[in-house]
């Protein structure tokens, strides 16, 4: 579900009560360990996370208009989601937050290829997220973003 709201304020104004206190938490836990050169802005109707064309003017290969992403989240119909799109193109990183994500969580893993499902606001692992936001720089995400998009 895409939302046309123009600001992550205005985003989480609009979901279902029940999820706002978790959506917040998810979103400040995020900002909080991201490292510097990620901008946050509504992307794709989401919260997104992404390298601003200040940092990387080439933009995002699917539209060079677009910033880089990097990490998004959103309130679907069923769940909230975690998108980061380090987990896709680093096999490494994915092999870390699978084990981790195990030990961090009593539910199992709801996984596509770079977003994260959690059917519950209190089944996310809120500094676990925060570990992965953490774990990648800006700097490291556009060199593996170039190395993977020259494949």
């Amino acid at each position: 579900m895409q939302s046309a709201a123009a600001t992550p304020t205005d985003y989480i104004a609009e979901m279902p009560v029940e999820r706002q206190a978790a959506f917040k938490k998810l979103r400040t836990v995020i900002k909080k360990n991201l490292s510097p050169g990620f901008k946050e802005m509504m992307s794709y109707g989401m919260i997104g996370f992404s390298v601003p064309h200040s940092k990387y003017p080439a933009g995002y290969h699917c539209n060079p208009k677009d910033p880089l992403p990097f990490m998004c989240i959103a309130s679907q119909k069923n769940f909230i989601a975690v998108y980061h799109m380090g987990l896709y193109a680093n096999p490494n990183l994915l092999k870390w937050f699978t084990a981790a994500h195990a030990k961090a969580s009593p539910k199992k893993l709801d996984m596509g290829k770079s977003c994260m499902r959690y059917k519950k606001p209190e089944d996310i692992p809120f500094e676990l997220i925060g570990e992965l936001a953490a774990k990648m720089s800006a700097d490291e995400w556009i060199s593996l973003y170039e190395q993977k998009l020259k494949r």
